[in-house]
């Protein structure tokens, strides 16, 4: 599986390719004493201020998807028959998701879908609520979805709805690489 936001995170580390854009438009106050970018700091500055996240993204965005396609050119090198998995949050958002075979949009009551962002992310309840008002409502996002899995009820059932998915796509695909993607804010 590849997570786009761990390359988000990879492409603002010193010297990687957001790095210096993100800082010479931010600022030095995002940086921590080690340089690294204080994502929570840079948060502070870009999401109540539409102009300054797109910025944001315009440096963020293109090496994350270099980045992904070459994972998933890689993948499909060595794995002819596999299926690739890129779990992502504003794919529909940013039209990335045109870029892959299937669609699967996991998703959980929007109580949930806040609870688990203050947990995940060490969010307070307003600020879970903030970043989700930027992305496209669930409602909307399962409209694009091929398939859908519901994270709302437990565990195992999450987990069985994804093996059976899993061996739906199997025999879907036999022989070729499938690309599926799964937006990360539906938190499994």
């Amino acid at each position: 599986m590849i997570h786009a936001d761990e390359l988000g995170h990879q492409v603002l580390e010193p010297g990687a390719e957001a790095y210096a854009a993100v800082v010479a438009e931010f600022g030095p106050g995002i940086l921590n004493a080690d340089q690294t970018i204080n994502r929570r700091a840079l948060a502070s500055l870009v999401f109540d201020h539409p102009d300054r996240l797109e910025k944001l993204n315009s440096f963020v965005h293109p090496p994350v998807r270099a980045r992904t396609k070459t994972l998933l050119d890689d993948f499909a090198r060595s794995n002819s028959a596999g299926i690739a998995v890129v779990e992502a949050a504003i794919l529909i958002e940013t039209g990335g998701y045109r870029n892959y075979d299937k669609l699967i949009v996991a998703a959980c009551r929007p109580d949930q879908q806040i609870e688990r962002a203050m947990a995940r992310d060490h969010l307070t309840r307003e600020e879970a609520l903030a970043r989700m008002s930027r992305q496209m409502p669930l409602e909307e996002k399962i409209k694009f979805a091929d398939y859908l899995i519901d994270t709302s009820g437990s565990k195992e059932n999450t987990i069985e709805q994804t093996k059976s998915l899993y061996d739906s796509l199997r025999g879907a695909g036999a022989g070729q690489c499938s690309r599926a993607t799964r937006p990360r804010n539906k938190y499994s």
